[in-house]
């Protein structure tokens, strides 16, 4: 199988398999979904970041009709949007102070991108351009930046590359060498290096990977190990997911961070998607970490996600920001459902498909009831 070919079979559902988180959330939810080390999590004491941050239930979205331009999402829209929704956020009437009160100068700050889906629908360059550049405007040195994901290679393929952002380091969990290999002099995957085995997700579900497959694994058993770029490497992290669907569900911020910062992972596709993106985001390397959430919702799909299809892909048009990801989640769930409604894809939401954010609150990540969610819409023109 060709390594494109691949991925997109990862990102269909794991390994090959295809089906909606809502249509199997029923059985997902029963006495029989396997055991994790979800206590070990709950019993590290929170701290003063922790999630859902700053600004619990509260996002902001910002629409702008001419934010995509030729097909091309445009940079000076993708800036002037999140300017909006920053001040908005914070209540700042100063640019500089509304990013301050999420990170400083001397942070390492790590963009969480989101790559998988390729050229056709990645996180866009000018929505990750105009983070930098007011990071930059808030003091935050380009040496304090880091670009990442689990896999370096999709974003190199995507165009973060150290040429369109010098003095920025990118990296990811699976990477190659300079050949294009993955296996280093002593025999080991280079990945292995890249997971700290202190830091784990349990669960009673075994992953067993042939010899292609393993290098975008890393590991197979039943432990899924955090990327040191969480644990080591970056003292904050901005998340930075696309708007798009996954079946009837969504896969935004929380899949993002679940999905993109452990090992291992083909194994939770079938049994333990939606406990994955909540109870993976409960442990200190992403709930103590993450402090915003921006979704890029420039370009996105409503049909066919997380992978990308043409024929599903649409112009949003819109931002939405917050620190909490899982109210973020709630708001980008409507926006996509209500699009599949318009195409005619389903008549009403599914059940389940809100499973992950209502285990995420119950889990005091975030607000996933709608109800005591307040939104602020911004209309530019």
């Amino acid at each position: 199988m060709q390594r494109r070919k691949f991925f997109k079979s990862i990102v269909a559902g794991g390994l090959g398999l295809a089906v909606s988180p809502a249509l199997k959330a029923s059985a997902a939810f029963t006495d029989d979904t396997p055991e994790t080390n979800l206590q070990d999590a709950l019993a590290v004491p929170r701290n003063s970041s922790s999630m859902p941050g700053k600004y619990p239930g509260k996002v902001t979205k910002v629409n702008h009709i001419g934010s995509v331009v030729n097909g091309k999402p445009s940079e000076e829209a993708a800036y002037d949007m999140l300017k909006a929704a920053m001040l908005s956020l914070t209540n700042e009437d100063s640019i500089e102070r509304a990013w301050l009160q999420f990170v400083s100068p001397s942070d390492i700050i790590g963009l969480k991108l989101n790559p998988v889906a390729g050229k056709l629908l990645s996180t866009s360059h000018a929505v990750t351009k105009a983070i930098i550049k007011q990071l930059e405007e808030a003091g935050v040195p380009l040496s304090g930046l880091v670009l990442w994901d689990r896999r370096e290679m999709q974003l190199h393929e995507v165009g973060y590359t150290e040429e369109s952002y010098p003095g920025i380091k990118i990296t990811g969990t699976e990477c190659q060498d300079a050949d294009g290999g993955y296996i280093n002099k002593e025999g080991r995957l280079y990945s292995e290096d890249r997971v700290d085995k202190n830091h784990y997700f349990y669960a009673d579900v075994e992953g067993e990977y042939d010899a292609y497959t393993m290098p975008f694994m890393v590991n197979g058993g039943k432990y899924s190990y955090f990327t040191k770029i969480c644990t080591e490497q970056v003292t904050k992290i901005i998340n930075v997911p696309i708007l798009k669907n996954a079946g009837t569900s969504v896969t935004l911020c929380l899949k993002n961070l679940a999905f993109g910062a452990i090992s291992n992972t083909g194994r939770l596709h079938q049994k333990l998607w939606h406990e994955t993106c909540a109870y993976a985001c409960a442990f200190p390397p992403l709930r103590d970490k993450v402090v915003l959430n921006i979704v890029d919702g420039l370009i996105g799909c409503f049909d066919g996600g997380p992978s990308a299809n043409p024929q599903f892909i649409c112009n949003y048009n819109t931002l939405m920001v917050g620190s909490d990801a899982v109210a973020v989640d709630c708001i980008g769930y409507e926006t996509v459902i209500a699009k599949r409604i318009e195409e005619g894809l389903q008549s009403e939401e599914k059940a389940g498909a809100r499973k992950f954010m209502e285990l995420a609150q119950n889990l005091k990540l975030g607000i996933a009831d709608r109800s005591r969610i307040e939104l602020d819409e911004i209309n530019l023109d």
